[in-house]
């Protein structure tokens, strides 16, 4: 979804030399890592089929910082730009647009736009997919979700690329969901 998406986002002047093919492969490449921090979180969290706990939520919401701390070299100015966007995406990827996400709380385009990709992206594979606490749910409701966390959860602009490239994330899901 992500790359199809930043693919769509490239078509606009203001992303055009942001979002070049290097730098969109990148953000693909890396994506996967975004949750390699839950491997510090103990599996009667991760594996709880029901909600969690205040307690057991600000311990899950800790891989974001195991996850970066697990790529993180000495001097992040000096590591290469792949780890660099690792490090964007697995540190952000749980921030909000209106600044109401974690770890850092930032808001808009204070979150860097790899991260912002990905918030949007792991959100929309998480409802349509079915999870141990949850069903997944149909493109369509995932779909009028996503309309609705627009401005708060969501980098409208992000959303708007979806929204134009919808026929081809229905395919990739589809693809997908047929592999499994």
């Amino acid at each position: 979804f992500i790359k199809a998406i930043c693919e769509e986002l490239a078509k606009k002047d203001r992303y055009k030399d942001i979002l070049t093919e290097e730098y969109i492969m990148e953000i693909f490449e890396t994506a996967p890592l975004h949750d390699i921090g839950k491997v510090g979180v103990p599996d009667y969290i991760l594996l709880k089929p029901g909600k969690l706990t205040p307690e057991e939520y600000e311990k899950m919401k800790l891989h974001v910082n195991y996850g970066v701390n697990a790529i993180m070299a000495d001097s992040y100015l000096s590591i290469p730009s792949f780890i660099k966007t690792a490090v964007e995406i697995i540190g952000g990827h749980h921030e909000q647009y209106n600044g109401n996400g974690y770890p850092k709380g930032l808001k808009g385009e204070e979150i860097p736009l790899a991260a912002r990709l990905m918030a949007f992206a792991d959100v929309y594979d998480a409802l349509i997919n079915k999870r141990i606490y949850k069903e997944a749910f149909t493109h369509e409701v995932a779909m009028n979700m996503i309309l609705e966390r627009s401005g708060t959860q969501f980098d409208p602009e992000i959303v708007e690329a979806f929204v134009a490239c919808e026929d081809r994330i229905i395919a990739i899901a589809a693809q997908y969901k047929a592999q499994e």
